[in-house]
């Protein structure tokens, strides 16, 4: 299984795969401190909403061992590390629930080697949580994928976005696994091209049967009939639905609403907060403008021109025909489901 995030234990560092290089170029980063980690997750050469929890949990661990928080009170340096790596990305709550998950875990700590082994065993926790997490989403979403569909997925929410497996793609991944023959249209995702990098990528190295599309032809295979679904990852939903994921996803939900064409979306319990409601609540973080004027290093605007680059949108509920967990599949109306459902046992909400 493909894995984006690994911790070696021999060298005690952290081995991340360099997702800014893919496709040309598989290159591992590898992070002894907690500085390191941040700058990984805010240059994006880890990125997916689970992905940057689990580095993150990772990132913890390395601080706790760098040296130089030594001659620091424990106390202090701890919560340094934390808000250094809870600064690196505003919009990914799975970051800031793996920080406080840690935080937990290490509460009754009071000395650095202490902490680091509790936190490691932690860390590890999260990240096999977060693979069963997928595997559990792939299988309740290829229950709603039917054999000789075409779905459509937008950015990256597969293995390379999480501990393993995927979340979004997980569904194909399951879809094949149960013997199901499929096709899937892959949006290349402006700025950055996750899914033309990334995505494609890991459907040619699983060999699933997908065609990589411009952002802007989605609209018209959703209204030829070409489209029977559609599927992305999410990096933070609200307690009454309102997804925030990769910039692009809100038209493709007006797309498929439009067409008649389902709309779901796939994340696991770690990606709800549940302390806001509404989407005006999610803070949206803003890019560096060049990656709107450059493309792979080659500039494709004037240096002039004024550049808005936010990098996620917000869909409203009202668009999303299902949210798939690991826990089951939420169905509207989100605001009563989704509070009935955070927590509870495996099951279908709102069915």
């Amino acid at each position: 299984m493909l894995e984006a995030v690994v911790y070696n234990r021999e060298e005690s560092r952290l081995e991340l795969l360099d997702q800014t290089l893919l496709p040309v170029e598989t290159r591992t980063v590898f992070c002894k401190t907690e500085q390191e980690t941040a700058k990984a997750i805010v240059d994006m050469q880890v990125r997916g909403a689970p992905a940057i929890g689990v580095a993150a949990a990772y990132g913890i661990v390395l601080g706790l061992n760098n040296p130089q928080n030594h001659g620091k009170p424990f106390k202090a340096a701890f919560a340094e590390i934390c808000d250094l790596l809870a600064s690196t990305r505003p919009t990914a709550v799975n970051l800031f629930w793996a920080i406080d998950r840690m935080k937990k875990a290490l509460s009754g700590c009071s000395d650095f080697a202490a902490a680091a082994a509790t936190a490691l065993t932690e860390a590890d926790a999260i990240k096999a949580e977060d693979i069963e997490m997928c595997r559990s989403i792939g299988r309740f979403g290829a229950s709603l994928l039917k054999n000789g569909e075409t779905w459509l997925t937008h950015c990256n929410a597969g293995a390379l976005a999480t501990a393993g497996y995927g979340t979004a793609l997980g569904v194909f991944r399951a879809a094949r696994e149960q013997g199901k023959k499929f096709k899937v249209f892959v949006d290349e995702t402006r700025p950055l091209l996750q899914g033309a990098r990334l995505t494609a990528w890991e459907m040619v190295q699983e060999k699933i049967d997908a065609t990589l599309i411009c952002d802007n032809m989605a609209g018209g295979l959703i209204r030829d009939g070409k489209v029977q679904g559609v599927v992305v990852g999410a990096d933070r939903i609200t307690a009454h639905g309102f997804v925030a994921n990769k910039i692009g996803t809100y038209p493709l939900a007006v797309l498929a609403k439009y067409n008649g064409v389902p709309f779901y979306v796939a994340a696991p319990d770690s990606t709800f907060d549940m302390t806001i409601k509404y989407g005006e609540e999610i803070k949206i973080e803003e890019r560096d403008h060049d990656e709107v004027r450059y493309i792979g290093g080659q500039q494709v605007a004037p240096k002039e021109i004024k550049v808005y680059n936010p990098a996620f949108d917000v869909t409203p509920p009202e668009l999303i025909t299902a949210i798939i967990t690991n826990k089951g599949i939420i169905r509207p109306i989100y605001r009563d489901t989704i509070p009935q459902f955070i927590g509870a046992d495996t099951k279908e909400a709102g069915a």
